[in-house]
């Protein structure tokens, strides 16, 4: 049988949708593939809540459910937005309250994520729901935040009021995705707030995973057994057109007097507080005045999700007359859907979307004729109307919400991954890349801090000592050579740098295992070491320090202890095959040479390191991988510093060629291509030959080498180049990085952990704190020498 001539008004639009299959969240772009995309452990979600009363409310609860059921209930947590003179009873989830018209709640919500270390947030928009004018309220709120934000837009209007178009563009600025429901929403955002389509992902509304059942297992329940049900739901207002459908049901009784046209929702809240139910008591007079009062009822309450799926499991028929094409998005329209529910809508937006491909049947808009036409062929033709329902609920199969919490956590992570790629910054005044007039103070309060009576704690969590995670040698070896530094420039106190040196060197004689000429790296808190030797590079860089105390301290008793335990150590290297290892070591013995340069032992010691340095360079090294390995990942300058220091102390032009050749070619891969400042290499994935590199997290350990690895390039060569470069590594602590955010806490004098793509690490741990400051030592012996007037 053929359709009813009313279908020419539904205006089919073309969207290919695949049939259902349970995703992997395998991301598909370059930049996916680049990173190690693990899933955020934290995410908030900012819009209404139930209890509050409203759509928003229920898709946010819906999405959290969601994606706690998903993937884990402690991953996220919700951020409700009060309307006027409310109060809510939330649950357990609901972490902090936004008070709609107060502006300072919304500033104190971005402190309050910043703060918990909040991984993204996800924002559910509508204009009506924040404060300010066209709710600009919630731009305050997210201009502060530091990490990635994914917005779900409800509402995309096609014409937009000046306020309602610029928080639209300001609002797509500062998310770094953005999700529709619908693929008109999408075009408007491009063609009308020009946002690149790579920006947007189209996630439908989700729906509940129901059966497909009989609509007469449900009418009891509602006093309409036996009858045919029409239904429409949700909050009323005006726009929602549900007079056309009663103007409709004479003709339709006239032709089944069986039918029950059920409208249930209470009066949307706003509404409400304007001019309470004015609108539906006008629908009930006309009800009335039609004669069919008793064949229309009204549910006037909110209703609990449970319930909203039984009344749209009674219906025959749904339909959602609304009175314009301005609709993005319905929920009830996707519930129906989900429902395998026949409908019957008016061509708004999402309902072109929704109901193309014979899905349901589109009538134009304020036409009770037309409603009623549709209405009684589709009851009287039951397998066309079941056909109907068969295709909208397998269509509907991708919009459960299993697979739509899939697909936001997709958009979280490519969120997150985008940020790796284009960090934000976190600062309006970034240090410039230029030499600034003078250097920070040397202040040791931090390293004090984080010191005890056995040595220096590994980890803080902010800057208090982390006990936990006890001491380690690679740690008091840089101490060592800090205060060696410190003592020999006598800053803050020769008498406090003495000390330290002291107990740092202790830890040393306590971490050396005689029974195999190794040190150990790790200890507990109570003093228990946890391995018979470290690895190769804490005992290469204990020979570091060693060495740094045999030429450079003032102490004699520091010396003569030093002195023994180097020798000791020493014959441990030449066995080493850790690249690293064998340049930490050979800064130990070169610094030894500096003081005993007749030890003809400790000359074939460095030279056969520097050889070995220069070998693996040799048979590494191609036309574009100019590097000593297959992949460049911790320590990284270290490696040509210990060539270039070799070289110059033997005039030996092979190892300093080297030297400079790779140094040239790590510094251009650890410089932003777009302003220049300096980028160390990620540790988050490092960089292998042939594969991209990690952009975080950037570790103040890689500012150091370079610093001091391009303070050797400068002796070596004479070229102000490299002063140029050391300036620009060490402006990286103080803010001139991708986030213009300082890692060098003024206030403590310790050093943060290291660069997130959306904020610092606020940890300041002994090897970030050592970093920094032997980098500082560094800059500022460095720039005494060369410009005493201005080192300071």
């Amino acid at each position: 049988m053929s359709l009813p001539k009313t279908l020419p008004f539904r205006r089919p639009l073309a969207i290919a949708v695949p049939l259902p299959q349970e995703p992997e969240l395998v991301p598909t772009k370059r930049f996916d593939a680049a990173v190690n995309l693990s899933l955020p452990s934290r995410v908030a979600i900012i819009g209404n809540y139930l209890p509050r009363q409203c759509g928003i409310a229920t898709f946010t609860t819906d999405l959290c459910d969601a994606v706690s059921t998903e993937f884990g209930t402690e991953r996220l947590f919700a951020l409700p937005v009060n309307d006027p003179d409310s109060e809510y009873s939330y649950p357990e989830r609901v972490r902090f309250e936004l008070t709609e018209e107060e502006l300072a709640s919304y500033g104190r919500a971005a402190e309050f994520l910043n703060f918990t270390n909040v991984d993204l947030v996800c924002v559910q928009h509508e204009y009506g729901i924040f404060g300010g004018p066209a709710g600009s309220h919630i731009l305050e709120l997210l201009q502060k935040l530091r990490m990635p934000i994914v917005t779900t837009l409800h509402t995309v209007l096609r014409e937009p009021n000046p306020d309602q178009h610029r928080v639209m563009v300001e609002l797509a600025e500062l998310s770094d995705r953005l999700v529709v429901m619908s693929e008109h929403s999408s075009q408007f955002l491009q063609d009308i707030f020009q946002v690149p389509a790579a920006k947007i992902d189209v996630i439908p509304h989700g729906v509940p995973n129901l059966a497909f059942v009989d609509p007469n297992f449900y009418k009891d329940r509602f006093g309409v057994g036996g009858q045919s049900v029409l239904l429409t739901f949700g909050l009323l207002s005006r726009n929602k057109g549900v007079e056309s459908v009663i103007q409709a049901m004479p003709r339709i009784l006239a032709q089944n007097s069986n039918v029950t046209y059920i409208v249930a929702g209470a009066t949307h809240p706003h509404i409400r507080r304007r001019e309470g139910d004015k609108y539906r008591e006008s629908l009930q007079l006309l009800a009335k005045d039609l004669g069919v009062e008793n064949n229309v009822i009204f549910h006037n309450r909110f209703v609990s999700p449970e319930e909203m799926m039984e009344f749209i499991g009674s219906a025959d028929i749904y339909i959602t007359p609304y009175k314009n094409e301005a609709q993005v998005v319905s929920g009830t329209l996707a519930y129906a859907l989900g429902a395998g529910k026949a409908v019957i809508s008016t061509p708004y937006w999402h309902a072109l979307e929704l109901l193309d491909q014979r899905r349901g049947v589109l009538v134009p808009f304020q036409d009770a004729d037309a409603i009623a036409e549709q209405t009684i062929w589709l009851l009287e033709n039951e397998a066309e109307r079941h056909a109907m329902r068969k295709r909208a609920y397998l269509y509907s199969r991708n919009m459960v919400w299993k697979s739509v919490a899939q697909d936001y956590m997709r958009s979280f992570q490519r969120a997150r991954a985008e940020r790796l790629w284009n960090p934000r910054l976190m600062s309006p005044n970034p240090v410039g890349a230029n030499r600034p007039q003078g250097l920070p103070p040397v202040k040791i309060d931090h390293l004090i801090r984080m010191t005890d009576d056995t040595g220096i704690f590994q980890h803080a969590v902010f800057a208090v000592p982390n006990q936990h995670e006890g001491y380690t040698t690679d740690d008091n070896a840089r101490a060592l050579i800090a205060t060696v530094m410190l003592e020999k420039l006598g800053a803050d106190g020769d008498m406090k740098a003495k000390a330290l040196a002291s107990r740092y060197l202790a830890f040393l004689w306590l971490a050396f295992n005689s029974a195999n000429g190794r040190f150990r790296n790790f200890l507990s808190y109570e003093r228990q070491w946890l391995e018979s030797e470290g690895s190769e590079d804490s005992h290469g860089r204990a020979l570091w320090a060693l060495g740094t105390a045999i030429n450079q301290s003032v102490d004699e008793s520091l010396r003569g202890l030093a002195g023994r335990l180097f020798e000791l150590a020493v014959p441990a290297a030449m066995t080493f095959t850790s690249p690293r290892a064998w340049a930490f070591s050979l800064f130990g013995i070169q610094e030894y040479l500096d003081r005993f340069a007749g030890d003809r032992a400790a000359q074939r010691q460095r030279d056969s390191l520097a050889d070995r340095l220069l070998n693996i360079y040799r048979v590494t090294r191609t036309k574009d991988w100019r590097w000593f390995e297959d992949s460049l990942a911790y320590s990284n300058a270290r490696l040509p510093q210990a060539l270039l220091l070799a070289g110059m102390r033997t005039s030996n032009q092979e190892w300093v060629s080297a030297g400079v050749e790779s140094l040239e070619w790590l510094a251009a891969q650890q410089r932003c291509s777009m302003n220049g400042h300096f980028v160390p290499i990620g540790s988050q994935g490092f960089y292998r030959k042939a594969g991209e590199k990690a952009r975080f997290d950037q570790q103040p350990i890689e500012a150091c080498a370079t610093v001091s690895a391009c303070l050797e390039a400068y002796r070596s060569t004479g070229d102000d180049h490299y002063r140029t470069q050391a300036w620009s590594a060490f402006n990286w602590f103080l803010g001139d990085n991708d986030l213009k955010v300082a890692l060098y806490d003024a206030a403590t004098g310790g050093c943060r952990d290291g660069l997130h793509p959306d904020r610092a690490n606020e940890n300041q741990g002994a090897e970030s704190t050592l970093s920094f400051l032997m980098a500082l030592l560094e800059m500022l012996q460095f720039e005494t020498i060369q410009s005493p007037e201005t080192a300071l």
